[in-house]
């Protein structure tokens, strides 16, 4: 497989796991958490947004769009997102960043041709790169690929996922991946449903597999106020019976993407309530 679709690439980041990475987020997503940080992540296709109050009035998207979906009437800009194509014309020719095409193909060879760029960063830092979602194993014969010829080259590996994936997408990075950054965001399958939308027990089934496997594991835990809040002593309790978890972190509910489901013409999921100052 020799391209994927991704729609983003972080250099220089220091919470993806060990030392400085380099993080790709592909694109696509099996779960629906109210609580998403990356909604362009969710969907498997190409998704422009649109920032209004970036625009500058220049309609210089309006003359590159094929399909009409740019109008410029009485100076307001309207985007027909129904008429959009996702090709991304009008996102290479806007100036100021109002438009944003989130999801590209993207070449492997090309791919790794810059994540080797770093690589002194990596060796002196202990780190390495990522790769992260969406859910990067929806995509995991590509990841394999990469993860291997990474590998190859002597880099150090992460894959952060959700956990909601077929038994085999493991088995492909298995061999590639030095850690993995897991999810959890409940054990019970109600509260886990009706934060994702999916019941969790195929998660917890593969969490259990790695850990037989002897494979080290990061968990990940998103705490949100009035939703999974009641979960983190089971949680613990899960994990207790675990040999080869190297760390837990909780990471604190924001709401900081909620302009991002705007400018991509999505609902808006995003619980009001914030964690108080201690973090619950």
């Amino acid at each position: 497989m020799k391209k994927a679709v991704v729609f983003g690439i972080k250099r220089f980041a220091t919470h993806d796991g060990d030392g400085v990475r380099t993080t790709v987020f592909f694109k696509g997503c099996p779960l629906r958490c109210i609580w998403c940080h990356n909604p362009e992540g969710i969907s498997r296709e190409p998704q422009l947004a649109f920032y209004a109050h970036r625009c500058v009035g220049c309609a210089a998207c309006a003359g590159v769009c094929k399909n009409g979906a740019q109008r410029f009437e009485e100076g307001s800009h309207r985007f027909e997102r129904a008429l959009c194509v996702g090709c991304g014309a009008c996102a290479s020719v806007c100036p100021s960043g109002a438009l944003r095409l989130f999801g590209h193909e993207a070449d492997a060879d090309e791919l790794l041709e810059l994540l080797l760029e770093d690589r002194d960063f990596y060796e002196a830092s202990g780190g390495g790169v990522t790769l992260s979602g969406g859910e990067c194993l929806l995509q995991a014969d590509f990841c394999a690929g990469l993860l291997r010829r990474l590998k190859q080259n002597g880099i150090n590996t992460a894959v952060d996922t959700c956990g909601f994936v077929p038994r085999e997408a493991f088995d492909k990075v298995i061999p590639y991946t030095d850690v993995f950054l897991y999810d959890i965001k409940a054990v019970d399958s109600d509260v886990h449903r009706r934060c994702t939308g999916q019941d969790c027990r195929i998660i917890l089934d593969n969490l259990l597999y790695l850990d037989k496997k002897g494979l080290r594991t990061e968990i990940r835990i998103p705490l949100v106020p009035g939703y999974n809040d009641g979960q983190l002593e089971k949680i613990r309790d899960f994990l207790s019976g675990l040999k080869h978890v190297s760390g837990v972190k909780v990471l604190p509910y924001h709401d900081n993407a909620r302009s991002k489901y705007n400018a991509l013409g999505m609902a808006d999921t995003l619980p009001q309530k914030l964690p108080d100052k201690t973090g619950r």
